[in-house]
């Protein structure tokens, strides 16, 4: 059995060859070695918050589950803490400190990496509000791309900066950083008023309703991510999806020009691109926004 020492921490490798993207015959080998790549830019994203994995043990066309719990046998020195819900009930989740912790994860056959809205510290408080852009089958790139920039100027209406990002998917979702002063119910009636604003504005190609068969073949403005525990695929977290893509933030310019196509952002090209463009996320770390009356 392999092990790779990081950090004079040791990490038991096992079935590396094992296939996980089928169509592209990338395997956990590949996706570990993918975490190692963009760990200085994906790190930041999950450091201090609790994290919610999707694991894939036999590939993206086999079994999958979703992963709070810290499992037997982690190792003991991964950084973990216990959340207590309102039943009750305590999860002690994975909190991913270093590239250790990732190689930890994509042996676990990992794919998808979400962590929550809000940090250790004031876990009741998010960093984000957060758009959820779902686009239905019928629902074209262009209507995307527009109701993401108007989102955007509704949000600039109230002088907030905001950051897109590809879902991974097929969807856009659109991060407001905040000043962790909000519980969440706040910050989902601010999404919300946003959304029906956005609505009001584009009533033809959008919708707020939950229920997929009373859509319309509209886009949906999804709302409700902004609540405790609630997540969505970190920044360059792969996605479970022929040609392994990846969750990938876009500038704004990029939105509005909308030349992306399929299959642009991948864990095979991902690593030297962001060598190349940096982490256009960044910024969401750091700025600080307090959300208007409204």
């Amino acid at each position: 059995m392999p092990v790779l020492e990081i950090n004079q921490r040791r990490v038991r490798l096992t079935n590396l060859d094992r296939i996980l993207w089928p169509e592209q015959g990338y395997t956990k080998h590949d996706l570990i070695r993918y975490y190692i790549e963009v760990a200085p830019f994906l790190l930041p994203h999950l450091q201090n918050r609790p994290l919610v994995v999707q694991r894939f043990p036999g590939g993206i066309n086999g079994e999958a589950f979703y992963q709070k719990n810290v499992p037997e046998g982690a190792p003991e020195w991964l950084h973990t803490i216990a959340i207590k819900h309102r039943d009750g009930k305590e999860t002690r989740y994975v909190v991913a400190a270093n590239v250790e912790t990732l190689v930890w994860l994509g042996n676990q056959a990992c794919l998808e990496l979400h962590p929550w809205l809000s940090s250790i510290g004031s876990l009741e408080k998010p960093d984000f509000a957060v758009f959820d852009l779902d686009p239905m089958e019928k629902t074209t790139s262009g209507q995307i791309r527009e109701v993401a920039l108007t989102v955007r100027e509704v949000l600039l209406h109230f002088n907030l900066e905001s950051f897109p990002k590809l879902s991974g998917a097929s969807g856009l979702q659109i991060y407001v950083p905040l000043e962790p002063l909000y519980a969440y119910g706040q910050v989902r009636r601010f999404v919300e008023a946003v959304c029906a604003q956005v609505h009001r504005l584009l009533p033809a190609i959008t919708t707020l309703e939950r229920k997929v068969e009373q859509r319309g073949g509209k886009l949906y403005l999804d709302y409700l991510q902004n609540g405790r525990g609630k997540t969505l695929a970190a920044p360059y977290s792969p996605r479970p999806l022929p040609g392994a893509p990846v969750s990938m933030p876009l500038s704004w310019e990029e939105v509005a020009s909308w030349k992306i196509k399929p299959g642009d952002f991948s864990i095979k090209n991902t690593p030297a691109l962001l060598r190349e463009r940096g982490d256009l996320f960044a910024a969401v770390l750091n700025i600080k926004q307090k959300l208007p009356s409204i």
